[in-house]
């Protein structure tokens, strides 16, 4: 209200109508009392809920989680190496020529001495025929002589004559065989031919090459080992060679040879097993992983790949300790399926998270959670918040 006073003199009186002040403060006055009702509606809710979760702390995350395993692991080293051919040649002529025949088709199977191809060898075949019959001759000139040389009728010397005559037409013959051998290309052992790089009355030259020979039923396992392992080579040891061409196929082998030396620039001893593959599945030159088997370790501790937490300062897990979550660092080995070795961090008995660690603070509370109950899967990033942050779960 407002009071005005004549200043005549006259009767004073009071408005009755609010000022402008005091219309601005009753509404941020009641504003302030609806808010001070909701923040004490919000700790009374607060406590109201610590008190049924049995006076605070953190809500017990359900985590999947497994016990180490301790189990005997087969061991063996395992490298990578090729397949190198027993028994591997390019076909060639020895003299040049033209080709004739071919007696082979790309792919078979050949048997040591076949013929292969021919070359024209008709003037040899002449030439043969000619010495043949001068042989002929000197053969009778000889037996002639022999039978007048005791009667004085021919001379000691014409009889020698006779001999050296016969021998010279007989290695004429030997010679022009031999021109008439290396006319024919043969097979030099059993083995599979490969194609044909020759076409029927085409000119080819002495080493041309005409097609590859290999002998497919033993093949060289070649492979390299770091010189750290060198012990665990000995001739006649047994290794294993898969190939991706045959995943479901393991082929036997057996140690060989070992290089007398390490290669200086890389450490490593090169080493030779030899394969039998009577069925011909493989092929020189294949890339194959070769496993050396090793005696087997006991009491080695294996863990579910999905408990191992990758970080910068190192692999950790984490353990199931009175209830919660303990970060452990611990040392990873060798991967088997779907378990990975640990070397040190982890004891028998222990129990690791599986699955769920993104949700769990160290040292929070935990359940395990059951089949029937699994564990509600951990909350996408934020934007923004790259995958390599995420670590493992």
């Amino acid at each position: 209200m407002s009071t005005h006073i004549d200043v005549s003199g006259g009767e004073r009186t009071l408005d009755p109508r609010p000022t402008t002040t005091s219309r601005r403060v009753l509404p941020l006055l009641m504003a302030l009392l609806v808010l001070a009702l909701v923040f004490c509606g919000v700790a009374l809710w607060r406590s109201v809920r610590l008190a049924a979760t049995g006076g605070g702390g953190p809500t017990p995350v359900a985590v999947a989680a497994a016990a180490v395993a301790v189990e005997t692991l087969p061991l063996s080293l395992r490298t990578t190496g090729s397949l190198q051919a027993v028994q591997e040649v390019v076909l060639a002529p020895e003299v040049a020529g033209r080709v004739v025949a071919i007696r082979f088709e790309a792919g078979a199977v050949v048997a040591e001495g076949a013929p292969l191809v021919q070359l024209f060898d008709a003037i040899e075949r002449a030439d043969r025929d000619a010495a043949v019959a001068r042989a002929g001759f000197a053969r009778n000139q000889l037996e002639r002589s022999r039978e007048l040389s005791p009667t004085g009728a021919e001379t000691l010397q014409r009889l020698q004559q006779r001999e050296a005559e016969l021998a010279e037409a007989t290695a004429a013959i030997a010679q022009i065989d031999a021109r008439l051998v290396q006319k024919t290309v043969r097979a030099p052992f059993d083995g599979r031919i490969g194609i044909r790089r020759v076409n029927l009355g085409q000119y080819v030259n002495a080493g041309e090459p005409i097609a590859t020979l290999v002998a497919l039923d033993r093949l060289y396992v070649n492979f390299t080992v770091p010189q750290q392992d060198l012990a665990k080579l000995r001739v006649g040891g047994d290794v294993e060679v898969v190939s991706d061409a045959w995943p479901d196929r393991r082929f036997r082998a057996v140690i060989n040879a070992i290089e007398p030396r390490v290669g200086t620039d890389t450490r490593n001893v090169t080493a030779q097993a030899t394969l039998s593959d009577s069925d011909g599945l493989l092929r020189p030159g294949l890339y194959v992983t070769v496993e050396i088997a090793q005696p087997p370790r006991p009491d080695t501790i294996l863990v579910p790949t999905t408990a191992i937490q990758a970080t910068a300062s190192g692999d950790s897990v984490l353990v199931l300790r009175e209830g919660r979550a303990v970060p452990v660092p611990v040392v990873t080995g060798r991967q088997v399926g779907p378990r990975i070795v640990v070397e040190r961090g982890l004891s028998a008995g222990d129990v690791v998270v599986t699955s769920g660690q993104l949700r769990i603070r160290p040292g929070a509370p935990v359940t395990v959670a059951t089949g029937d109950d699994p564990p509600p899967a951990a909350a996408p990033a934020p934007a923004g918040d790259p995958a390599g942050r995420r670590g493992r779960s």
